[in-house]
Order: structure tokens, then C-alpha cells, then sequence
């Protein structure tokens, strides 16, 4: 059992890695200023409400709580937001970690899983994409990650800081207990904006952009279910408590769905026709992006039990219903 701190804890993945981490035996310790964030999500481990950027604050929890490693989830994490407002997305989430970085050396602490993303690489030219694929953001947030990436490991070779990137693909689905999920608002993520159209509660869902160079002309991304994310998680930190080095890996299934793709599965699960507009592309989107993780396969010994479209959409589905009602 390992005493562990959870930054961004009360969000949609985070909280899902607190309940997994929390069935594995780990004692758990919720870091989040709830800007984005729900207090009613953190149902498992202690709750401090705070901001990375208190240096201070951050070192003296992890001294009082005895952290063994971190899980940093904390970060603004919009692409279109990002692109709008750019110097946010610098500020929070590069000065914010640089901030944690001080704070665990502080309190001499030395292993952090970091949730990066497939933004990293923009628009790659080949598909599937593999670590050592160029890293080219094309907007903001993406930018934003690839730079924390760096300091991570540029503090890895100068204080001895343990840490495993994880770049995952969409996240998306809800675990199956249903007790934590995905609460946004406004909801930007297109699944849950998929069944708010069914449900009614949405006119219209907008597809931005109907010209891409993919077979239906609608982007095609990577969608793993969170609960997959979940257990990831945890096989870094326990990676990382056996003395593993320092790496990067791509958390995906290999397998890319268009908007069109997932629109079929959301009506054949939902019974509903799902009414769509369409509306020109989005800064900042790249056409396709799909994972190559045999890295995590092979080091993690990670696999995606969950992903599959239809039982994505589903506990989507129920999720939705349940926050709905």
C-alpha cells in the first residue's frame, strides 16, 4: 500500500483512478482547487482543497501525509478553449507543474505518473502512432503538455524524479459501478454531447467538419474507455514502486472511429435518431489520430478490456441517464 497523491482527483479520470487505485490497497489523498473539478466525485481517499500553484501548501500535505509518488492529473485540457485562450493554458498547466516538481522535492518525493496526451503530436503523417513519432502540437494545449513533458524529464536527469508519461487517446465511457464519471459544463467532449442529443436535451449535435481526408470525411480518433485509464494508472505507479526507469508510452487501442462511426453505435444503443448540423472545422483539430501501445503492452503489461465501442457507449449511456435524472 502506497500513500498517494492525486492531483486534479475530483475531474472525470481522475476520480476514476482514485476509486481503481482505492480497490488496489492505496491510501489516497485528493488534490484539486475544484475549478473544474466536483467535490461530490472524490468518494475515495482524503480531499484538500488547494491550487498547484501554492508551492508551499502542495509541499507541506505531501510532508504531513507522508506521499510516497504522485499522480498528476491536474490541467486545463480543452483544445478549443486552448486556442482562444492560449496564455490560460501556459500559465496553468506549465507554471502549475513546475510548481508540483518544487514541492516534491521538497518533500522528497520521487516517483510521478503524468497524464499527457496524443495532443503532443498534432497531426502526424503516418498512423499508428509510436512514441518516437515527431511531437508537433498544433494548438495550445498540446503545446502546453509537450513543454511539461520536457521539464518532467529535464527534473528527472537533475533531482533523480521517477516518472512515467502517459499519453493517452480519448477518453471516454464510465465505470461500471456508475458512482464516478464525466461532468462538464459546458460539456466540449463528443460523446456525452452525442447523448445529450439523444436524450433531447441538445437541438442539434454539431460535427465540425465534413471534408477531412478520412473515408467519411468526419475525424477519426483512438477511443479508450476510462476505466482502461484507470488500471494504467495504477501499473505505472507500481512500475515505478519496483524501481522501473523513466518512459513514455501511448495509452490507446489501435483501433480509430470516425464521428459517423459513432454516431451508428450511439443510435443502435440508445433506440434514438440523433439529429446533427454541420458546421465548419475546428481550429486546431488534426484529421485522424490512433495509438500504437504495444509500449505499455510490453512494459506495463497494460491492455484495453473496456474499449469497445458498443459497451463505451453504453456506460456512456447509463452514466448520462443517471446524472440526467
Amino acid at each position: 500500500m502506497a500513500n498517494i497523491l492525486v492531483t486534479g482527483g475530483a475531474g472525470y479520470i481522475g476520480s476514476t483512478t482514485c476509486k481503481y487505485l482505492y480497490t488496489q490497497g492505496h491510501q489516497i489523498t485528493v488534490y484539486d482547487n475544484l475549478t473544474t473539478g466536483h467535490r461530490n466525485l472524490v468518494k475515495f481517499g482524503d480531499f484538500v482543497k488547494g491550487d498547484l500553484e501554492d508551492t508551499e501548501a502542495l509541499t507541506r500535505e505531501m510532508r504531513l501525509r507522508k506521499i510516497d509518488g504522485v499522480i498528476h492529473f491536474a490541467a486545463k485540457a480543452y483544445v478549443g478553449e486552448s486556442v482562444v485562450k492560449p496564455a490560460l493554458y501556459y500559465h496553468n498547466n506549465v507554471f502549475g507543474t513546475i510548481s508540483l516538481l518544487a514541492a516534491m522535492k521538497a518533500a522528497d518525493v520521487h516517483k510521478l505518473v503524468y497524464s499527457s496526451t496524443c495532443a503532443v503530436y498534432g497531426q502526424p503523417k503516418q498512423l499508428p502512432i509510436v512514441e518516437s513519432t515527431p511531437l508537433n502540437p498544433i494548438n495550445p494545449y498540446g503545446s502546453s503538455k509537450a513543454m511539461v513533458e520536457k521539464i518532467c524529464n529535464d527534473v528527472s536527469l537533475a533531482h533523480g524524479l521517477s516518472t512515467v508519461t502517459l499519453r493517452y487517446f480519448n477518453a471516454c465511457g464510465t465505470e461500471k459501478e456508475l458512482e464516478v464519471g464525466e461532468r462538464h459544463d459546458p460539456e466540449p467532449h463528443l460523446i456525452p454531447r452525442i447523448l445529450m442529443a439523444a436524450a433531447g436535451d441538445l437541438k442539434n449535435l454539431e460535427i465540425y467538419g465534413d471534408d477531412y481526408d478520412t473515408p467519411d470525411g468526419t475525424c477519426i480518433r483512438d477511443y479508450v474507455h476510462v476505466s482502461d485509464l484507470a488500471s494504467a494508472h495504477s501499473l505505472a505507479y507500481d512500475y515505478l514502486s519496483g524501481g522501473g526507469a523513466s518512459f513514455t508510452c501511448n495509452l490507446g487501442t489501435g483501433r480509430g472511429l470516425s464521428v459517423h462511426e459513432l454516431l451508428e453505435v450511439a443510435e443502435r444503443i440508445t433506440g434514438k435518431k440523433i439529429p446533427v448540423t454541420y458546421v465548419p472545422r475546428r481550429p486546431g483539430d488534426p484529421a485522424a489520430l490512433v495509438a500504437d501501445a504495444q509500449l505499455a503492452a510490453e512494459i506495463l503489461r497494460w491492455s484495453p478490456e473496456h474499449s469497445e465501442s458498443d459497451n463505451i457507449i453504453k456506460t456512456a449511456w447509463d452514466w448520462y441517464q443517471k446524472e440526467r435524472s
